[in-house]
């Protein structure tokens, strides 16, 4: 065991004194920047008034939308006449065809009828009352002129909203009772009629008889072939609107392709004016990089709604809202690549007594197309996600058919086909463009 002296302690310490003479920010800094952060984070909270909006937030809503999104509901009406009659009748555009008779609607024999809404969940529906039976407890609710009441207290899946009873059964579906009408929602998994609508002769037939029809059953329709029919009626499903929603999405490939070429060939040459390396002139390099800046400080959305007005509605202010914004992210990359290269094979190129066209094809490209091309990749497939944003503004494009869905607030199933959709052609455009890089730039690790 070594002992050291006061001397050698004097020694020691002169030699490593950043080590044990730490400065109050080495010995704090970390724990200050950790009190800054929860600082910050509470005068978010404070500023945004984050308790409130959370305690005022309708959380019950997102569980609504997302059951909407896989599955959807069918809505018999119950209208009890004068005489005691029940007549039954379903909304419009029914997803179970014009003449619907399900099996879960049973009419009875005295002239009352019962709804299997899910398992145990039944509403016996009778002149002068309705029967609910759900969670193993039968309510009766009399119907009395204009009014729904019932004796005693209420259950608590029950609600009494003035002269209408509002039953709610979970994800099975919600009853609503008046004096005279009864309107049932009976909820289902899964997307209703997502191939053929109720239009079609198609409607509501098995797999296997639709199959045997397209091979070699009889021609539905004289002019055309059932195969051909088959398609048309899928194409042109009134409710999930097939064709137009793939021409849309196609149209939104189209914007982020020609947005982003048309930026790279635009950024390119004018790069090499912005790179002080490659441009002598000081107010040109600056002009041009203050040119990038004020297209990048225009968002693409901003854009959008500027070439919307000037062009109107369509993927040309889309295309050209890519562009503006491509040519100043685009250019700004290149010329920073242009500005990080190795001087010395330029220099050694230039010896030689090379054209400047030459220096730069052997000289510079070779070193910065790596940089091009990954980053003209990454924006293209950055921007068929940005040109489903600015759709929603008008510029085209699947974006103005998803906000058209969402604006409804009833039609949650298709925008969830339309989100799987665009979820779908990112992931695609991800593996097609890191394939291109490693491809072009030589890394086949990717």
């Amino acid at each position: 065991m070594t002992v050291l002296d006061a001397s050698a302690l004097r020694d020691l310490e002169s030699r490593h004194a950043h080590l044990l003479h730490r400065s109050f920010r080495q010995r704090f800094g970390g724990l200050m920047m950790l009190c800054g952060i929860l600082l910050y984070c509470l005068y978010s909270a404070w500023f945004f008034d984050l308790p409130k909006l959370v305690a005022e937030g309708h959380w019950e809503r997102l569980g609504i939308y997302l059951r909407q999104w896989i599955s959807y509901d069918v809505q018999p009406v119950f209208r009890i006449g004068s005489d005691g009659t029940i007549a039954t009748r379903y909304p419009r555009f029914n997803p179970l065809g014009d003449d619907p008779h399900p099996d879960w609607v049973r009419a009875n024999p005295d002239g009352s009828v019962t709804v299997q809404v899910s398992g145990s969940k039944t509403v016996h529906v009778a002149r002068k009352q309705v029967d609910v039976t759900a969670y193993g407890v039968t309510t009766p609710v009399r119907l009395e002129g204009e009014n729904a009441k019932v004796d005693g207290p209420l259950p608590g899946w029950m609600t009494a909203y003035e002269d209408t009873i509002s039953v709610d059964l979970g994800f099975a579906g919600d009853v609503s009772i008046s004096g005279d009408q009864v309107k049932v929602r009976k909820r289902f998994l899964g997307w209703p009629n997502f191939i053929f609508d109720t239009q079609s002769p198609f409607f509501d037939k098995p797999a296997g008889e639709v199959l045997r029809l397209i091979v070699s059953g009889e021609r539905l329709d004289k002019s055309q072939s059932n195969l051909s029919l088959a398609f048309e009626n899928f194409w042109n499903n009134s409710a999930w609107q097939h064709g137009d929603i793939w021409v849309k999405l196609f149209q939104t490939i189209v914007m982020a392709f020609l947005g982003t070429l048309l930026g790279a060939v635009f950024a390119f040459p004018a790069a090499f004016l912005a790179a002080r390396n490659m441009t002598s002139s000081h107010l040109v390099n600056q002009a041009m990089k203050r040119f990038f800046d004020f297209l990048r400080s225009v968002d693409m959305l901003i854009w959008a709604l500027f070439l919307t007005r000037a062009f109107g509605p369509g993927p040309l202010a889309g295309s050209g809202a890519i562009f503006l914004t491509e040519w100043g992210t685009l250019g700004k990359l290149y010329a920073e690549g242009l500005e990080n290269i190795d001087n010395k094979p330029r220099e050694g190129i230039q010896s030689t007594g090379a054209s400047t066209v030459l220096t730069h094809r052997y000289g510079v490209m070779p070193q910065v197309m790596p940089v091009i091309v990954g980053q003209t990749l990454y924006q293209w497939e950055s921007n068929v996600r940005g040109a489903t944003i600015i759709g929603a503004v008008g510029a085209g494009g699947i974006g103005l058919k998803l906000w058209e869905a969402m604006r409804t607030n009833a039609n949650w199933a298709n925008v969830c086909y339309m989100v799987l959709l665009i979820l779908i052609v990112v992931f695609l455009f991800d593996m097609a463009s890191s394939a291109l890089r490693s491809r072009l730039i030589g890394d086949r690790s990717g």
